[in-house]
C-alpha cells in the first residue's frame, strides 16, 4: 500500500536553513524562490506554496549558505531549483557569481521548467552571460519536460539558443498517467529531446502527493515501458528511470 503525504522525500527534514537542502553528502539544493510560471499538479514542492510569490531567497540568505557550504568541505555541487530560478534571471547570475568564488563547488546545476512553460522568459541578458561563462566553467541546466507536444516552436528555438550558449542541457521527465505512459510516447519525447542537443538524464516516479493518484502509473508499466524503449531507441536518448525515495534514489533503468 502507498503512502501520501504532502513531504514523501522529507525535504523538510534535510532543510537545514530556508532555502537549502542537503540531502545527499556531496551536494546541495537551493531553492532560489518558490515561483513558477506554471504550477504543475503533480509538483513535489505543491505543499510549500508554488506561484504565490511566498519566498524568495535574500543575498542574506545566499551567504549563510555559502557559509555552510564552507563550513562542509564534502559539499561539490550544487543544484538551484525553487519555484523555478529563471524567474529571476538577475538574481540568478548574481548567484552563479558567488559560487564561481567557491572555489570547493565543481558542478553547477540549473533545474528549470521555463523553456517550456515560458521560453519568452530565457532573455538575451542570460544567453550572453552564459556565452561567457561556459566559456571558463561547465554550467548544466535541466530542462524539465514531459511530452513531445511541450516542445513548441518557441520552446525549440530557446533550446537551441541555450545549447548555443555553451549550456550543458540534459532533460527530466516525470511518468503520467495517460500523458506519456506509452512507449510511443516515450519515444518521441526523447528522440526530439536528443536531436535538440537535450540528453535525457531522469524519468522519476511521480512522487507520492497529496493527490498524486490519479498520475499513478503502475510499478510493473513502468519497468515494461523503460526496458521496450530501451530496445527501441539510440543509448545516447535512453534516461536513467529513477524512484525518489526518503532516503535516496533508486536507479532501475
Amino acid at each position: 500500500m502507498f503512502s501520501f503525504n504532502s513531504d514523501p522525500l522529507q525535504e523538510e527534514k534535510y532543510t537545514i536553513i530556508p532555502g537549502l537542502i542537503h540531502k545527499y553528502e556531496n551536494r546541495i539544493l537551493v531553492e532560489l524562490n518558490l515561483n513558477c510560471p506554471v504550477v504543475c499538479e503533480f509538483c513535489t514542492r505543491k505543499r510549500k506554496g508554488i506561484g504565490k510569490n511566498n519566498f524568495n531567497l535574500s543575498m542574506k540568505d545566499w551567504c549563510k549558505i555559502e557559509d555552510y557550504i564552507k563550513s562542509n568541505t564534502e559539499i561539490r555541487e550544487i543544484i538551484l531549483s525553487g519555484g523555478d530560478p529563471l524567474v529571476d534571471i538577475n538574481f540568478l547570475i548574481k548567484i552563479l557569481e558567488r559560487i564561481k568564488n567557491i572555489s570547493q563547488i565543481k558542478i553547477v546545476r540549473i533545474h528549470t521548467r521555463i523553456p517550456i512553460t515560458a521560453p519568452n522568459k530565457i532573455s538575451k541578458l542570460f544567453l550572453t552571460y552564459l556565452d561567457k561563462e561556459t566559456k571558463e566553467r561547465p554550467i548544466y541546466i535541466s530542462i524539465h519536460c514531459d511530452h513531445k507536444k511541450e516542445l513548441t516552436k518557441e520552446a525549440k528555438e530557446v533550446i537551441i539558443l541555450l545549447r548555443n550558449s555553451g549550456a550543458i542541457l540534459y532533460s527530466q521527465s516525470v511518468f503520467l498517467k495517460n500523458y506519456n505512459d506509452t512507449v510511443k510516447d516515450l519515444k518521441e519525447l526523447y528522440e526530439s529531446l536528443l536531436e535538440l542537443g537535450v540528453r535525457p538524464y531522469y524519468l522519476y516516479q511521480c512522487d507520492k502527493i497529496d493527490g498524486w493518484q490519479k498520475f499513478k502509473v503502475p510499478f510493473w508499466k513502468e519497468i515494461w515501458l523503460v526496458k521496450k524503449l530501451n530496445k527501441q531507441i539510440s543509448g545516447l536518448a535512453c534516461p536513467i528511470f529513477v524512484v525518489d525515495s526518503k532516503k535516496y534514489k533508486k536507479r532501475f533503468y
